[in-house]
């Protein structure tokens, strides 16, 4: 259950709270930056944030997976977990506009380094074995339109190249059309990353909204307040005020260099290859400030990408069918490729008319389960157990070859075409099957064939007032030979 008390609005505010509440982990001085710090902060994930106060000795603490379980989120927003997509997209569809405030206010920029060695400067983790370095993976991308003015936010993985160069992996979406815009002039595209935010701004940035949507007001939407902003010091592109650390850049026009390779979302490793680039003008940050990192293919990643994209599939999906009650995607799909449907059926062939919307709404969805309104789609157990007992596939599977796919799924044109001589062009990368399983009951049916076993008054037992603790019965004598 939430908190009754206010959300808090900053990172620092929320860490006070999980440490109040056992669920921050102080790790002892020293974890190794390579490898050692994602080690404990993955054995934690999902039950506890860590907190490192000296990482490999450095003077800046690092926090990871402080919203690493479903329930945390909901308690950030300030409701239960029944009305998390609700909430998210609520914020999504009524963005309320940010609050510019002087540099003076802004702890974001209390201290300002010109010239720099971020490998120096931040203490940037190493996370996977086969990670061709540290990378900044909890670090916000924001840049503006140019033709616009309006900013757009993504989380990237981002490499650590150099002294004052990054690599950056840039997926074809709004960044990559504004960077395409300034490359074709010529120009490099500003960029401002930061780091260290508080977990409904981080949790916005992942929105799925049409080009020209800022986040950062779908922030200010979910607090319920305006976010505080602050311009850059070598562009004008506006941050959060109160976040920790704060790299300001430029995305070279005609550059790429290589990058990867790098463990993704899918729990495999991406590719190296030439990427865009980013070389830093300045990095400012908060006194003391605390670098956040995100351990790759953990719940931190995979809950920010799930929920904001169950939210739009949730909302895209009810304007066609009425009868979607809720959407899940799965853990078990790395959050991304699998998703389940809960219905409430009025017809027979709707499931396939609702999976053949969801295979629509999103590329990245590869396989789509649809169940009845009895069906917990929360509960993985519950969604087999649907289709172990109200699927056949020759009446209720559909299969479509040869659709766009996530280029990041190994089992795609990608990987096949690493493994035979050449390289598939860049139109056939991606490409993959999609699967839908239409695991609901009929609607007419004899008796109670399609019935579930149900014990009258089993939802009212409470297990702590039926369970003697200290039973008057000699149980080693019952239990004798």
């Amino acid at each position: 259950m939430p908190h009754s008390d206010h959300p808090p609005y900053s990172m620092r505010g929320w860490l006070a709270r999980l440490a109040a509440t056992d669920r921050l982990a102080v790790i002892r001085d020293n974890a190794a930056l390579e490898f050692g710090l994602a080690a404990i902060a993955k054995r934690l994930d999902g039950r506890k944030a860590t907190l490192f106060p000296r990482p490999g000795g450095h003077d800046i603490p690092v926090v990871s997976g402080f919203i690493s379980h479903r329930a945390w989120i909901a308690e950030a927003m300030g409701v239960g977990e029944q009305e998390l997509l609700a909430r998210f997209l609520q914020a999504s569809e009524n963005p309320l506009p940010w609050r510019e405030v002087p540099r003076e206010q802004a702890t974001a920029q209390a201290v300002v380094h010109r010239e720099v060695d971020i490998r120096r400067l931040l203490p940037i983790p190493v996370h996977n074995e086969h990670d061709s370095g540290a990378y900044i993976t909890a670090g916000l991308v924001i840049a503006r339109n140019p033709a616009t003015g309006v900013q757009n936010v993504s989380i990237n993985r981002i490499q650590i190249s150099d002294a004052n160069r990054l690599g950056v992996l840039i997926l074809p979406r709004h960044l990559h059309a504004f960077f395409q815009a300034a490359e074709a002039r010529g120009e490099p595209l500003p960029v401002a990353i930061a780091i260290g935010v508080d977990p409904l701004t981080l949790l916005a940035s992942q929105a799925i909204v049409p080009l020209d949507s800022d986040e950062l007001e779908i922030a200010g939407a979910l607090r319920g307040a305006p976010l505080p902003v602050v311009r850059c010091l070598t562009s004008e592109v506006r941050v959060p005020a109160d976040a920790e650390i704060v790299i300001e850049g430029r995305l070279l026009p005609g550059v790429r260099e290589p990058e990867g390779p790098f463990g993704e979302f899918p729990k495999y490793y991406s590719a190296r290859e030439d990427r865009e680039v980013i070389e830093i003008d300045a990095i400012t940050h908060r006194r003391e400030p605390i670098f956040h990192t995100i351990v790759p293919a953990e719940m931190e990643h995979l809950l920010l990408g799930a929920i904001p994209r169950e939210a739009t599939l949730l909302a895209h999906l009810r304007r066609s069918f009425a009868g979607v009650l809720d959407v899940h995607l799965s853990v078990g799909g790395v959050c991304r490729y699998h998703l389940y449907v809960k219905l409430r059926k009025q017809r027979e062939g709707e499931p396939k008319n609702v999976i053949m919307g969801a295979f629509g709404a999103h590329y990245d969805i590869k396989q789509v389960i649809v169940v009845d309104e009895d069906v917990d789609v929360h509960d993985a157990a519950e969604v087999e157990w649907a289709v172990a007992t109200r699927f056949q596939a020759d009446r209720d599977l559909m299969v479509v070859p040869g659709a766009q796919g996530s280029i990041l799924d190994p089992s795609t044109t990608v990987a096949w075409s690493l493994s035979n001589p050449g390289k598939a062009p860049p139109q056939l990368q991606g490409i993959s099957a999609k699967m839908g399983l239409d695991a609901t009951r009929p609607l007419r049916y004899e008796g109670h064939v399609f019935t579930r076993l149900r014990i009258p008054g089993e939802d009212a037992v409470d297990p702590a007032a039926v369970v003697d603790p200290m039973p008057a019965i000699d149980l080693g004598r019952l239990f004798a030979d």
